[in-house]
């Protein structure tokens, strides 16, 4: 049994697939799938040892080996399908000067590239606006709608178009407003890696068949009843999130690749937001090991 944590979006509809199609038990896998509320109890998670395969925005795993944990991201998955969400009255970035940023967590990944943003737009945290916590995609989203204070999040599908639905709007996809990004991955621990090597090589092929599955046109009717029945959509926010998944440059990557040059804006957001590194990043081969996954490409 390999347990596999993962936030509740439509980035893991690969992982879904898989499981449906039955691409983890042809190569004799079993998969227990948990959902995690937030990033700091997905990193505590992993490094406890609660789970074994954690998928999430990598920038998770480059803060939780900082924080001194053997971790190593191990695949790709997407770029960031992400759109900067903002309240109905929110015209133009310069109207969020005094309002609140909602966050996952306040030092990783989406908060960071949200922050990036702003910056790049003038505004500066605690001088211009100010950040509150509230959760993982889902239950953020669910705040953003319910809380008239949280006036701007980075919202992801189908909880983007579900906020359009309430009168939301978005200034922009992450991409359009910050370019190519590496988001969701795969990470696991180095030593769980290291001694499970035959079965981290049979999860990712599975995975990467899953990921193109999903990207094969020829599945979308599938694929969009798969979308309706885990996250609750009607046919149109179905249909859009589907097609965010596949947009070029923000959605699902061909076969789960890695973005060595999405990683490279990782860590250079982390230096200039975190202060990290004297503002210079460090070398990406630190935080990776892709021998598995080229394994499993070459099976897949």
């Amino acid at each position: 049994m390999i347990r596999v944590n993962v936030f509740n979006t439509s980035s893991n509809l690969p992982l879904l697939a898989a499981m449906q199609a039955g691409y983890f038990e042809s190569l004799d896998l079993q998969i227990e799938l948990q959902h995690t509320p937030n990033s700091d109890e997905q990193r505590a998670g992993l490094a406890a040892g609660r789970f074994e395969i954690a998928h999430a925005a990598v920038d998770n795993a480059v803060a939780l080996i900082e924080s001194g944990a053997d971790a190593v991201i191990v695949c790709g998955g997407d770029a960031g399908l992400n759109d900067f969400m903002v309240r109905p009255e929110i015209v133009d970035f310069s109207d969020l000067r005094g309002k609140v940023l909602a966050v996952d967590a306040p030092h990783t990944a989406y908060a960071l590239v949200a922050k990036k943003i702003l910056k790049d737009r003038g505004l500066i945290e605690g001088r211009d606006y100010q950040v509150k916590l509230a959760g993982g995609t889902g239950p953020r989203a669910a705040a953003m709608a319910g809380d008239a204070s949280l006036a701007c999040a980075m919202i992801n599908p189908p909880f983007n178009f579900k906020l359009r639905a309430q009168g939301l709007k978005s200034l922009g996809s992450q991409y359009d407003l910050l370019g190519p990004y590496q988001a969701t991955g795969a990470y696991v621990m180095r030593t769980w890696a290291q001694a499970n090597d035959s079965l981290l090589q049979r999860y990712l092929t599975a995975y990467i068949r899953g990921q193109r599955r999903v990207m094969d046109r020829n599945n979308e009717s599938a694929m969009r009843d798969l979308l309706k029945s885990n996250f609750k959509l009607d046919d149109q926010a179905a249909r859009d999130t589907y097609e965010a998944l596949l947009t070029p440059g923000s959605g699902l990557v061909v076969d789960a690749a890695f973005s060595h040059e999405g990683f490279a804006r990782v860590l250079s957001i982390r230096a200039e937001m975190e202060g990290l590194w004297g503002g210079v990043s460090p070398a990406p081969e630190r935080y990776l090991d892709l021998s598995a996954y080229g394994q499993a490409r070459a099976r897949a």
